[in-house]
């Protein structure tokens, strides 16, 4: 399995363990369940590989218990000083991992704290239910997403009724947005003191190429290909773009079920010399890192976000940011980071707005975003004092 970042040298784990008893900690046995891990890539994938590794590397025992629909990848590895674990999950053509195997490995273990990672699954109620059963500590992120099947998402509220009950006994929610912890306090009826707010970090920073470079009229459109990711909005506009400004490119990185319509899209509209689609490997961060530090522009026109790994990382190479306005993605728009188009925007004025950052020659000042090591120590905190609450939470009614 390839790693995102490389494993912390032992001299640098044996500083991080040795800083962690000093201020009287110790290490804990942590559990992170989660529907898909490395190899798959996506946000939740890259949260839990970012903050897994470094509590990792501060002595702590992590486990990420995750599914295989595959069945194709090993049951059992050590990568990055975590144990990764895959159960079999059904079925292999869809996006349930319907998979047993999480209540069979959460009770077979020993655990200090149960991390939940993420809700819309198959994967999120086995595992509470478990959790609830063995009397575990548990705490749930809840890593909200949006769905391109319209009957999945006709169906999000009765699903997320459904699982109040189970939610509402976790030892504490967290948010990666102040908008997802308002939606699922307001949805879940749960009092806002429940939710703690801690959003995703930007890692790329650090792997930008050295020296200059020249931005392009490079447009990238990222996500996981699916059609609530908007994709297709942006290619459908791009024609629009290139009687003005005829040498730029537009890139959608990323795979997914709608990757052969968005193909067919291409080939409809003759876009075939200025439209490409790819996917960057999720262990390839150097490559990403250089692709966001040459694009002129980085668009997400999706219909729901909570706070997207793609966007922050953008931000963090200094590339501008076109979202639409909705969701998590308003937010970021709300504090300066990013521009914000209204999600209903015409191909025009889509068009008409890309135009306008492509031709913005100021560089944007460097933002002020969280990072990992932030992310990792705000989390490690609700670890610690999980463990200083042994009761379960009384669920409210």
């Amino acid at each position: 399995m390839a790693a995102l970042n490389p494993v912390p040298p032992p001299e640098a784990l044996a500083t991080c363990q040795h800083s962690d008893h000093e201020i009287g900690r110790r290490a804990l046995r942590i559990a992170m369940v989660c529907a898909r891990y490395l190899p798959f890539t996506g946000g939740i994938e890259t949260h839990i590989h970012e903050v897994g590794t470094r509590l990792a590397a501060r002595g702590h025992r992590v486990t990420v218990l995750t599914t295989d629909p595959t069945q194709t990848l090993p049951s059992e590895e050590i990568c990055n000083g975590m144990r990764i674990v895959r159960v079999k999950a059904w079925p292999k053509s869809r996006d349930w991992h319907f998979a047993p195997g999480v209540c069979t490995a959460l009770a077979n273990g020993d655990w200090d704290v149960v991390h939940i990672q993420g809700y819309n699954t198959f994967v999120a109620p086995l595992a509470l239910m478990s959790a609830i059963r063995q009397d575990l500590r548990f705490v749930v992120t809840l890593h909200s997403g949006g769905h391109s099947s319209r009957l999945r998402q006709a169906m999000r509220g009765a699903q997320q009724s459904m699982l109040r009950p189970l939610i509402a006994r976790a030892h504490h929610l967290i948010a990666v947005s102040q908008f997802e912890a308002e939606f699922f306090g307001r949805r879940w009826r749960l009092p806002r003191t429940r939710f703690a707010v801690i959003p995703n970090g930007a890692g790329l920073a650090s792997m930008a190429p050295r020296g200059p470079v020249a931005r392009r009229r490079l447009v990238l459109s990222i996500g996981r290909l699916e059609r609530y990711k908007g994709h297709h909005k942006v290619v459908e506009a791009f024609p629009d773009v290139l009687p003005q400004l005829p040498d730029a490119r537009l890139q959608v990185v990323g795979d997914g079920p709608f990757a052969p319509q968005l193909r067919k899209l291409v080939k409809k509209l003759a876009l075939d010399e200025t439209v490409s689609i790819h996917s960057i490997p999720a262990g390839e961060r150097e490559q990403m890192a250089g692709l966001l530090s040459r694009a002129g522009l980085v668009v997400l026109m999706s219909e729901y976000e909570a706070n997207p790994v793609s966007v922050m990382e953008a931000l963090s190479m200094r590339a501008r940011v076109l979202v639409s306005d909705t969701s998590g993605l308003r937010e970021l728009a709300a504090q300066g980071l990013c521009r914000a188009i209204a999600l209903n925007a015409s191909r025009a004025e889509l068009a008409a707005a890309m135009l306008e950052e492509l031709r913005n020659e100021r560089q944007p000042p460097p933002p002020r975003l969280p990072d990992w090591d932030r992310c990792t120590n705000e989390l490690l905190g609700i670890y610690e004092s999980v463990m200083q609450r042994p009761d379960t939470p009384d669920a409210p009614v």
